[in-house]
């Protein structure tokens, strides 16, 4: 992360936010992580700022139970850094953390907004194309998100979104992604969803 982009005031908060208990793999590694990805791929990004910034507050809300955690955390993006930012910036930065809703590419015309956003998501799931014992920590840690679901509604449920993303034509947006992690990511999901299935 670059120095002096956030008020060191309002990153505190975010990291707070991160460290709430709900919270098992949401938390400020997987911010981390998504920067980290942000440094090797800097150089196809047009708007780091806007990028970064989606990274830092996509999760800033994250409750489980709702299905507006990506609408409320760029509404707090918009409301804690109003004046602070350029106005295009955070707006790029919004459609970046509203397209993380369903993980779709979003229905801007902007082709370097679109760019960015494929990256942006692509980063986002990157979960899924890393080594099996990792991403199976990941499965466990979004279980225990979702502890107050029945076993059965949760086989169903994750059950469903893992298939979504494995039925898709392109798992990943962007080559650079799709070429490292597609083969690995799709392995990581038919696994799961058969384990899944055999609960």
């Amino acid at each position: 992360m670059r120095d002096g982009l956030l008020p060191l005031e309002r990153l505190d908060r975010l990291k707070a936010r991160h460290a709430e208990p709900q919270r098992h793999y949401h938390t400020w590694a997987h911010i981390e992580a998504l920067l980290a990805w942000l440094e090797k791929t800097t150089g196809w990004i047009h708007d780091r700022s806007a990028v970064e910034l989606a990274i830092l507050y996509h999760d800033a809300i994250y409750d489980p139970r709702a299905k507006d955690n990506e609408a409320r955390s760029a509404a707090l993006l918009l409301s804690e850094l109003d004046g602070l930012l350029p106005e295009a910036t955070l707006a790029s930065a919004e459609t970046l953390i509203l397209a993380t809703a369903g993980h779709r590419m979003p229905g801007t015309a902007d082709h370097l907004l679109r760019s960015d956003s494929a990256f942006f998501l692509d980063m986002d799931l990157s979960v899924l194309g890393t080594e099996p014992a990792t991403f199976e920590s990941y499965e466990a840690a979004i279980r225990r998100e979702y502890a107050f679901v029945p076993p059965e509604d949760y086989r169903a449920g994750r059950s469903a979104i893992l298939r979504d993303f494995l039925e898709r034509d392109r798992l990943y947006f962007t080559d650079y992604f799709h070429n490292r992690l597609d083969r690995q990511a799709r392995s990581n999901l038919a696994r799961s969803i058969a384990r899944l299935q055999k609960a």
